[in-house]
């Protein structure tokens, strides 16, 4: 699973740094890498745009994982090349650039050089596709897990539209039918009578519609591990002899 990104355009990204003379760039060594959006040779060639274009580089590195923990040690390498920079330009994804953004509390101005796009599988070498967008309901289960949502051009939830054509969405030919591929799939596994069963509504609450979404895992497990079992809880409810 990863997060792809693309460039931004570069006029937005001028834009961004018309107040900031010195730049420290900022890459990530997964993602970004795997989709040539932020490794080494993206960084490189940023510095040499922003360089022809009169900005001083004041360092730049490739952070293995930019949305995760390490961050912090690298930063803190970088310390004083940082500070003396006016400004950060991250080619991360979104993530990165708040945990960046995170870990120097606001200290500096970080502006992202990608636009984050999906989150996505590699299906063939180099080509990656769109297969969750976090929805906080998954129906996978019903759907031989196949995301209708984002497979699905219209994220019908109960079958498929009178646009599909010879397991092709009306889009283009160039788009599997997301329900012709969850048929063949229960087909296949002879279990077609889940499609009898009707969806409901789909409750949007809990995905971003909602608002931030956040979790306490360690508060969860403790939850977790503090409720009684079914046994334990008919004990509990079973009157004296």
């Amino acid at each position: 699973m990863k997060t792809i990104t693309e460039q931004k355009p570069s006029e937005e990204i001028t834009g961004y740094l018309k107040e900031c003379q010195r730049v420290y760039l900022i890459g990530c060594g997964t993602c970004a890498t795997m989709c040539h959006t932020g490794g080494k040779s993206e960084i490189l060639e940023s510095k040499g745009k922003l360089e022809a274009s009169g900005k001083k580089i004041t360092g730049w590195m490739i952070i293995p994982t930019a949305c995760d923990d390490l961050t912090k040690y690298a930063l803190l390498e970088e310390a004083n090349n940082i500070k003396a920079a006016d400004c950060i330009l991250a080619l991360t994804c979104a993530i990165g650039v708040q945990n960046i953004s995170n870990y120097l509390e606001g200290s500096k101005p970080i502006y992202p050089a990608l636009n984050t796009t999906f989150i996505g599988i590699e299906d063939r070498p180099g080509h990656f596709i769109e297969v969750c967008m976090q929805c906080g309901d998954c129906v996978l289960g019903r759907s031989a897990s196949i995301c209708p949502l984002v497979r699905c051009a219209k994220s019908l939830l109960n079958g498929p539209c009178g646009g599909s054509s010879e397991g092709k969405c009306e889009i283009s030919t160039d788009v599997p039918c997301a329900w012709q591929m969850v048929y063949d799939r229960l087909a296949a596994t002879d279990r077609l009578d889940e499609l009898e069963e009707i969806e409901p509504v789909k409750d949007w609450s809990v995905s971003i519609s909602g608002g931030p979404r956040k979790i306490d895992v360690i508060a969860e497990c403790v939850i977790a591990a503090t409720e009684p079992t079914k046994s334990e809880a008919d004990t509990l409810r079973r009157p004296p002899q």
